[in-house]
């Protein structure tokens, strides 16, 4: 098969994705007509890549069609392929998954999937009412999803109690709407739990964190039970590693954000005569 015919193959299933935009589909149509009628395919690939360039440049384009984009600009290291079949496969004995919803899932993997004792981390959709939810429908906020990461893990070299401390360090559980510069109910802090355990160590540990004082405002992350996991198109998938220095830029304003609101902790607890 020639790059040509994968260029056309790739046209014809974004044309019936349902997560291509309205004005995305009606560029790849376009496209797929003038093919049709007799049209030099790389000519009319390269006028599909030009009219598509703008939202790219601004990324916004929709995942898929960045993916698509990205391979006509033939940027293989922002098309890398998750192995969905590494995470897909049946647990093994010794492997538990976890699901965590903090904010932008494009800075909840890397912190996770660097840890030893990590088999995967993916990117996803959770705790809504809509199947098969693609990325604009969950942040358009009719869903009722929040981004997610769902981890699996070797219990023999890491524990869930570890899993939940790191957690706490990446999120502001003060926050219900939101976390940091990611704003929505799609971005809630949520810790969803796949058993009675994961519940009871999730719980216990929250209640340490209320205790500890550390955060002046209520703790508001929601402790609930695991629902379908619905995986985040492929360009979402490892993102730190496909859009380094983009990941570098968020990751850095969120780290800023998160050493902010550790010192207005440490000022308020100075104010009210409260031990560290």
């Amino acid at each position: 098969m020639t790059p040509q015919d994968t260029e056309l193959i790739d046209i014809y299933n974004l044309i019936l994705n349902p997560g291509t935009r309205a004005w995305e589909r009606e560029q790849l149509i376009t496209a797929k007509n003038e093919i049709e009628t007799g049209n030099l395919v790389s000519r009319v690939v390269d006028q599909l890549e030009a009219k598509l360039r703008p939202l790219a440049l601004r990324n916004n384009l929709t995942p898929d069609v960045t993916d698509f984009y990205l391979r006509l600009t033939r940027n293989s290291e922002g098309v890398r392929v998750f192995d969905y079949a590494r995470h897909t496969m049946p647990d093994l004995a010794g492997q538990e998954r976890a699901i965590f919803a903090g904010g932008c899932f494009w800075c909840m993997v890397q912190p996770f999937e660097t840890l030893p004792g990590i088999v995967s981390v993916l990117s996803g959709y959770t705790g809504g009412h809509t199947p098969h939810p693609t990325y604009d429908q969950v942040v358009a906020g009719g869903t009722g999803h929040v981004e997610a990461v769902e981890i699996i893990f070797d219990t023999h070299v890491i524990t869930y109690q570890q899993l939940i401390e790191l957690y706490w360090q990446l999120t502001d559980p003060t926050d219900a709407m939101g976390q940091f510069e990611d704003r929505g109910n799609e971005y809630r802090p949520v810790i969803f739990f796949q058993n009675k355990t994961q519940k009871e160590i999730a719980d216990q540990s929250k209640a340490r964190l209320k205790a500890s004082g550390r955060f002046h405002r209520p703790i508001v992350t929601t402790i609930a039970p695991a629902t379908i996991f619905w995986p985040a198109e492929n360009f979402h998938q490892q993102f730190y590693k496909k859009n380094p220095k983009r990941y570098r830029q968020i990751a850095r304003a969120r780290h800023q954000l998160i050493q902010f609101q550790a010192l207005q902790n440490r000022v308020w607890r100075f104010v009210h005569h409260l031990p560290e």
